[in-house]
């Protein structure tokens, strides 16, 4: 209860304090899952935007996961979960955010490395369609024309309703983006087939 008097009270790392001796203290105790979320819940409530140093976002997104790889069957899984999901996105915004700017400022190999994170690490997230749209668009500022085929492709197979297929469908084929999800490169391609 001390934790959560400071939780309340918006002392969010004295909180984080109390539930860590709570949990040393008490390891079998019938509450120490609630411990664990109130702790999870003190990093995820001081998320800030993707511009500013993610340090707590990362520490929620361990204490989330600890929460539901210890207690999957406890009241606050789930809404862990779905917490999780959302710091998971988060995250992938902030190496976006790094990616787009290496991207304008035309450092394409390390905007690549950025991208390729975001797919390779949070490959359930919002941001993963841009990541594959801006590695096509570093793929041919560098002239790796295979490469960008591959990542349209992924992109056109995966996302076909993407607007982020259109704007790689552009760039690849030098017009517009196709009308409608049947007409993209990837059903062109299959209809040829058969």
């Amino acid at each position: 209860m001390q934790s959560y008097s400071f939780y309340e009270d918006g002392k969010y790392d004295d909180a984080v304090i109390a539930a860590d001796r709570f949990i040393q203290l008490h390891p079998g105790h019938r509450d120490v899952a609630y411990a664990y979320y109130l702790k999870a819940i003190c990093y995820y409530m001081q998320i800030v935007d993707v511009g500013r140093d993610q340090k707590l976002t990362e520490l929620a997104l361990r204490s989330l996961d600890d929460v539901v790889r210890r207690f999957p069957d406890s009241k606050y899984a789930r809404d862990a979960k779905l917490k999780l999901d959302f710091t998971r996105d988060h995250l992938a915004g902030k190496e976006m955010d790094i990616g787009r700017y290496y991207l304008k400022r035309r450092e394409y190999l390390a905007a690549m490395n950025r991208f390729k994170r975001v797919i390779d690490n949070y490959q359930t997230t919002t941001h993963v369609p841009e990541a594959l749209e801006r590695l096509v668009e570093c793929n041919l500022a560098l002239g790796l024309m295979r490469e960008a085929k591959e990542n349209a492709a992924v992109l056109g197979y995966n996302y076909p309703g993407s607007p982020w297929y259109g704007d790689a469908y552009a760039l690849m084929t030098g017009g517009s983006a196709p009308s409608t999800a049947s007409d993209g490169w990837f059903s062109r391609l299959w209809s040829g087939v058969f």
